[in-house]
């Protein structure tokens, strides 16, 4: 079996490709780019979980400003994307010179960028959980999660372009194993600053052996800490391996400025803007849907936190399914090849549709196992169980919008996709759950999502089908 490097190197060069390598190189960029993304948001979920033992305020107030920690990593990632895209266009083209002068302007303007957010953050962090409606008996640890959470913009920001910048130059292997890493140490550290130290026993040939296992005993804030650190560890390995070690974006193999030019930041607004718009616009609405639930009371808001960290479980291949998409139509753009954009568009989707439909079966049968891992509460275990099992029948035209997102990424063409999703969560999704929650309740918010995401992935394949989103190669 070809490599997915080798095989990229073909796509450059104008070499054909049978279309059983179209299909092995889809699947080679797509495995670790699904372990990838299981991965991150497994890392959510032992958080979560963990939280969860704490107590349902506990739980509450992290899920409180979740939404608004979503809001913040989308705009990293958002920036990321309008150079990652230029990356993959220049790598495609076998232009690696110009492939790094990209990187290195993206160092310097991701700096600057990520110190704003930051600022920005912990001036907001002691009103945000009183702004999106909390109960005052949780303000105190959604703020100090907050807090930390944007102390560690910066490591955010260049997490993101660092895997990126890997990604769309056709290394995902790196950035999945190195996710994997963040997950497991993510749990070490969690252990330790979450709980308090703690006598454990064991039981070795019939001994009782006790020994102490230190711990911080952070509760909530030390969620936040394990995270950080576990990012950081990681974030110093991707930036290893993006700028210093890469065939393609190495810095040392060529000297230039990292000042941004005129040329390159316009490019890069016009793919990132739209982005980074669609995904405040989007992360503002899951704030609104926030605030719908959150006068439920903590069991409600607990069950609906759990449940998206959950559902992650399920959607996150197709958002590794979307990375491999955005690198494949990127250097196939790039190198020039219609026919091969097209082709790698329509396996993406399949693949996408095919495994996410998977998931939701799986979803729908195991939620109650998966919601007692969340939490020991049976109130939020029976309602999480219920809006999940609502949710998994939207998980195939879920996965159509997010794979069918990337392609466009990909393809430099963001503004129309990115006007089709704020459409899409503003006019039908909170509309909806304005209109069912006051008689459904938190079910009926989720019934609102699960209608949205299928009319989402309809619109979706329609532009994919009849619309105009491949430039001129």
């Amino acid at each position: 079996m070809k490599s997915s490097e080798n095989l990229l190197q073909k796509l450059r060069k104008g070499e054909n490709l049978s279309f059983k390598e179209q299909i092995q190189l889809t699947i080679l960029l797509s495995i670790p780019a699904i372990l990838a993304q299981i991965s991150s948001v497994f890392m959510e979920y032992i958080d979560a979980s963990m939280v969860g033992h704490l107590g349902a305020n506990e739980s509450a107030s992290i899920g409180l400003v979740s939404s608004t920690i979503w809001l913040l990593g989308g705009l990293c990632s958002a920036v990321a994307t309008g150079f990652a895209v230029q990356v993959a266009h220049y790598v495609g083209a076998g232009r690696d010179d110009e492939a790094r002068q990209v990187a290195r302007q993206a160092i310097f303007v991701v700096a600057i960028i990520s110190l704003l957010v930051t600022c920005t953050g912990i001036i907001i962090s002691p009103h945000l959980p009183h702004w999106l409606g909390g109960n005052p008996e949780i303000w105190h640890d959604a703020t100090c999660y907050f807090a930390i959470f944007t102390l560690t913009i910066p490591v955010l920001q260049y997490y993101f372009l660092s895997s990126s910048m890997l990604r769309c130059s056709g290394n995902i292997q790196l950035p999945s194993m190195l996710g994997v890493l963040m997950c497991v140490l993510d749990v070490f550290f969690n252990f330790l600053f979450i709980f308090p130290s703690r006598a454990v026993t064991c039981r070795f040939m019939g001994i009782d052996t006790e020994f102490m296992i230190w711990g911080a005993g952070l509760g909530v804030s030390g969620a936040a800490l394990g995270t950080a650190l576990s990012r950081l560890v990681v974030v110093v390995l991707l930036f290893r391996g993006a700028f210093l070690r890469s065939p393609h974006l190495s810095l040392l193999k060529d000297k230039g400025s990292f000042l941004p030019t005129a040329g390159c930041l316009s490019k890069a607004f016009r793919i990132g803007f739209p982005v980074g718009l669609e995904r405040c616009v989007m992360c503002s609405a899951q704030i609104m849907t926030t605030t719908i639930v959150a006068p439920f009371g903590a069991i409600a808001l607990s069950a609906h936190s759990f449940g998206i960290t959950t559902e992650g479980l399920c959607y996150m291949p197709g958002y590794g399914i979307a990375e491999a998409a955005t690198t494949l139509v990127g250097q196939s753009i790039g190198a020039g090849r219609r026919f091969l954009t097209k082709r790698f568009a329509q396996l993406t989707i399949a693949v996408g549709i095919s495994i996410m439909a998977l998931m939701g079966i799986v979803m729908y049968y195991c939620a109650p196992l998966m919601m007692q891992f969340m939490t020991n509460e049976q109130d939020i275990i029976t309602l999480g169980t219920e809006i999940l099992r609502i949710e998994a029948f939207a998980e195939p035209m879920f996965a159509a919008s997010i794979v069918s997102y990337g392609i466009f990424v990909g393809a430099g063409n963001t503004m129309i996709p990115s006007c089709m999703n704020l459409g899409s969560i503003w006019f039908i999704r909170i509309s909806l759950a304005l209109l069912l929650a006051p008689s459904l309740g938190l079910k009926g918010v989720w019934i609102a999502m699960c209608i949205e995401l299928c009319i989402r992935g309809f619109i979706f394949l329609l532009r994919l089908r009849f619309g105009h989103w491949i430039k001129n190669i």
